[in-house]
């Protein structure tokens, strides 16, 4: 076993030399298909949309692959009953700050948040500490980042970083002043969670690095099908969209433009890897950066199926208020990178 967990390894650090030139070479490559092997036209609206696919495709997947496999090592780091340790004693503010950064890099998601919320709420841990957790976790994936900062830099990717866990601090202090526990479903506070290994498994860095090998099977073997797609549509709107047309309904120029987006956001279902190569092609053909940004932020961290699943545990009234507050936080940052962008 140790034996093929090595050659394993070796493997991929072999492979390593070989992305890292196919990257650079993208443009070359997509190139040189369309117009030497397909002989397409320069300029059609067809041939800038596969130009576009050809391109993003594996320039997203190259990236994706690595930022999981390190992110993978890191979670290895911060189990479940770790981070309710470290979140455990801290004060409102102090926790929804600490709350909102260990949501980075702890894997959390839609499925994971009834006993997740269950062992915050059986520790102790505040509401509004653990509303903090709840939003960032989802809204501020390596899938997120590793995509924005490939299709737009490193300027971007920070950007929506530093943007997102404004939110998630200051949505999770607001729902904590508010006092919303009596809209906790009252079996949550009646049940007891394990108690687990809070120190988590001592594993060594080879297997550390196993479990990252683990993490790109799971998380790109999940999202490759949403990333095939989403630049697929996003391909399309580059290639056929009238940029006139999406600057009249995504652009600064009518202030219900961000509103609007993140009314659209909420209700449809997608992931990082689905909705910000389409974002990409939507900011190409005129819609502004604040807009764009509210948009896939609530498609991300307001996900329709999420809202249904925490119903188990929470009352309409708090899911309600919880929409409610991160969605006027997202408005306001669309506002703002509206006006100063």
């Amino acid at each position: 076993m140790k034996t093929k967990s090595a050659g394993k390894r070796a493997w991929f650090l072999g492979l390593i030399p070989l992305g890292v030139v196919l990257y650079l070479n993208l443009k070359t490559g997509a190139d040189f298909v369309i117009f030497s092997l397909l002989k397409m036209p320069p300029g059609s609206h067809l041939t800038e949309t596969i130009r576009f696919f050809l391109f993003e495709v594996p320039k997203v997947l190259l990236l994706l692959t690595l930022i999981v496999f390190v992110v993978g090592i890191i979670r290895t780091y911060f189990s479940p009953e770790r981070t309710r340790k470290i979140l455990e004693g801290k004060s409102l503010f102090a926790g929804n700050v600490m709350a909102g950064a260990l949501g980075i890099v702890t894997p959390f998601c839609s499925c994971s948040a009834i006993p997740l919320f269950l062992g915050f709420v059986e520790a102790g841990i505040p509401l509004g500490v653990t509303f903090s957790f709840l939003i960032a976790a989802p809204m501020i994936n390596e899938v997120a980042v590793v995509l924005l900062f490939g299709l737009f830099g490193w300027k971007t990717a920070l950007l929506y970083v530093s943007t997102g866990l404004i939110i998630a601090i200051s949505s999770g202090w607001i729902i904590g002043k508010l006092k919303l526990e009596r809209f906790v479903e009252d079996w949550v506070y009646q049940m007891k969670a394990g108690e687990g290994n809070l120190e988590g498994e001592r594993l060594s860095f080879g297997k550390r690095i196993d479990y990252g090998f683990v993490a790109v099977k799971d998380i790109v073997g999940k999202v490759w099908i949403y990333i095939l797609i989403g630049i697929g549509v996003g391909a399309a709107v580059h290639g056929y969209v009238p940029e006139n047309f999406m600057a009249s309904i995504m652009g600064k120029s009518v202030w219900w433009s961000v509103p609007l987006s993140v009314l659209i956001g909420v209700p449809l279902y997608s992931n990082a890897a689905g909705i910000i190569p389409i974002v990409q092609a939507l900011l190409g053909k005129g819609a502004s950066l604040g807009t764009a940004l509210a948009f896939m932020m609530s498609v991300i961290g307001l996900s329709l199926p999420e809202m249904i699943i925490l119903r188990k545990v929470l009352k309409l009234p708090l899911i309600l208020a919880f929409a409610g507050i991160v969605a006027t936080g997202i408005m306001i940052v669309g506002f703002v990178f509206n006006l100063v962008f």
